[in-house]
């Protein structure tokens, strides 16, 4: 009785700072907006853009190279073949897309991390594809295996991220061939929030069903979404065979794929917002037309990776008023369809973490909660282009994203919102720092970054002046160290390895 009156009357600056210190692996559920979406396009407009993608569609028509199935789907359901070209009648390939889902949910090996996809939802993954990393040790380099684990793991560890992602950073040291295997089963067994699948061979396509037929069970994974992939449009209008192959084993099996034209303005689509939105309205409707043909009711997302070309270097460029434009543009087409839309993300094309990183992806990253994004891919870590993941970077950009959720909350209109209690008690002036109304709400009244400083310059200098850089450092390193792997059925475990090994055994190694 004692010692728990002590442990009551010690209990407040104490316990405070021992809820500050501790290890947490809660993650925020995934954004449900109530803020309106920014529409930048009039009826008239939008009516334009799907007048004339049909006239893309119907007179110029898209390309399905070196892929005769599809071009028999499309044939049987009336388009018009002439070699790899498609040309698909006027209001077919709309039609064909009426029957995918206007939302859906992809589940988790742990189902309180489970994410719906559309609506009003924003679902938050890491940054997908670059070939180098980046961190303040060791600058610049090629990626490796260990590096992505620590990107998954960092991706389990970010409050504000909904989801592992997919290739967080390519491991250029495993076999092409085979370092599919090993990142699939880092997100499923390094974490037990949802994860992609591979899109860089359709066998490898397969793996990932038959990976997730051992952690979720076969039966599941028919019934149920349990992977979103990236399927890329090979601006302009063409639809590679690795690609449209992956798509057919993801739709088959009854698995998401983000359907997204690849655009860099002036290079793979006009340099206006209206040619550019034309294109990707027609490559959209296309590529999901066409996924519905390989199976009805196959979970898709309106895709849209959208940028700019500097006319000078030739390199593209991020965080721009016409990407915004395109990108709220694009939303606005992806609700007329009823269907979940991805874009946006943590873009720049800094080298570094600096300024111009953060102006950038300021920028992308408020583009994409105000377009309605539903899935935004690349939400932290990117860097130059993409060609890099920067640890530091990933940090920095995770804790920004707790701004979107606080943002995408609105305004409280209830009594306690009012504030007409506290008004009273304070009077002309006083001040708020002890009323009722401040001691009771002042946790949770204002978001706070968990990363920037905040500190009088006296305390910064003391702490050894260090900028946000040297912080997320720092905070890289303390997640690493307070990391704890999420439980998994060890019979689970030793399927996925025996699945691996066998898999890593029949065939040679190729790092081509």
């Amino acid at each position: 009785m004692a010692e728990s009156a002590r442990r009551a009357r010690g209990g407040g600056g104490a316990a405070r700072r021992a809820e500050r210190s501790a290890v947490s692996f809660e993650t925020a559920k995934y954004i449900e907006r109530n803020i309106p979406n920014f529409e930048v396009l009039n009826e008239e407009a939008l009516e334009i853009i799907e007048r004339n993608a049909d006239i893309i569609l119907e007179e110029i028509g898209v390309n399905f190279p070196d892929n005769p199935d599809a071009l028999d789907l499309w044939r049987a359901a009336g388009a018009s073949i002439d070699g790899d070209r498609v040309r698909i009648p006027k209001g077919l390939a709309r039609e064909l897309c009426k029957t995918a889902p206007s939302e859906y949910t992809q589940h988790a090996r742990n189902p309180a991390r489970n994410v719906v996809v559309g609506g009003k939802n924003l679902v938050l993954a890491p940054v997908y594809g670059p070939p180098f990393v980046r961190d303040a040790a060791g600058g610049r380099r090629y990626a490796t295996m260990a590096d992505f684990n620590k990107f998954v793991k960092l991706a389990y560890m970010s409050k504000w991220l909904h989801h592992s992602g997919g290739t967080v950073c390519e491991p250029t040291d495993i076999p092409v061939n085979k370092r599919h295997l090993d990142m699939l089963y880092a997100h499923m067994t390094l974490s037990d929030k949802p994860f992609m699948g591979s899109v860089t061979e359709p066998s490898r396509a397969q793996d990932s069903v038959d990976m997730c037929g051992i952690l979720f069970g076969e039966d599941f994974v028919q019934k149920n979404t349990v992977m979103t992939s990236l399927i890329n449009i090979n601006s302009p209008m063409t639809f590679d065979d690795v690609m449209m192959g992956a798509l057919k084993v993801y739709a088959e099996n009854n698995q998401a794929s983000i359907i997204s034209p690849f655009i860099v303005g002036g290079a793979m689509a006009p340099v206006s917002v209206m040619g550019t939105l034309t294109q990707v309205m027609a490559e959209v409707l296309a590529g999901i037309a066409y996924s519905q043909l390989v199976r009805r009711g196959a979970p898709v997302i309106f895709g849209a990776f959208v940028t700019s070309i500097d006319m000078n270097s030739g390199a593209p460029t991020f965080g721009t008023p016409e990407a915004a434009h395109i990108t709220y543009g694009a939303g606005q087409l992806a609700r007329r369809m009823n269907l979940p839309f991805r874009s946006a993300g943590s873009f720049c094309g800094s080298k570094l973490p600096d300024a111009q990183a953060a102006y950038e992806t300021a920028n992308s990253l408020n583009m994409g909660l105000l377009a309605g994004v539903n899935f935004m891919l690349h939400s932290c870590g990117w860097l130059e282009g993409g060609l890099v993941s920067s640890f530091e970077k990933f940090v920095m950009d995770a804790d920004q994203l707790g701004a979107l959720h606080h943002i995408a909350k609105g305004i409280e209109i209830d009594e306690n919102a009012q504030a007409m209690d506290a008004i009273r008690e304070v009077g002309p002036g006083g001040h708020y720092l002890g009323c009722a109304h401040t001691q009771a709400n002042f946790k949770a009244a204002f978001w706070k970054s968990d990363l920037l400083d905040y500190k009088p310059f006296e305390t910064w200098e003391d702490e050894g002046a260090r900028d946000t850089q040297a912080l997320a450092s720092i905070r890289v390193e303390k997640m690493l160290a307070d990391y704890q792997q999420p439980a998994l059925d060890p019979a689970i475990r030793e399927a996925l390895d025996a699945y691996v090994a066998q898999k890593k055994a029949a065939e040679p190694d190729s790092f081509m």
